[in-house]
């Protein structure tokens, strides 16, 4: 059976074990959350959407997701 390498990752401050390879993106799916009512910081820097099915995490990572709240 072979053993899938796992990466530790912080997720809006608690810790989050995933395998290694995954993609923001596929976090996000994860968590049920919607591209068009979030933003996604990755390291302290703002993630361009256009490009997150494309950034693979690594070891130690910190990802903080808010939600577009709307009022008046």
């Amino acid at each position: 059976m072979k053993k899938v390498k796992k990466i530790k990752i912080n997720l809006n401050g608690k810790p989050l074990f995933l395998p290694k390879g995954t993609s923001v993106y596929k976090v996000i799916k994860k968590n049920k959350l919607h591209l068009n009512k979030i933003a996604v910081e990755l390291n302290k820097e703002i993630i361009n959407k256009k490009k997150i099915n494309k950034i693979l995490l690594k070891n130690n990572d910190k990802i903080e997701i808010v939600h577009f709240i709307g009022g008046g």
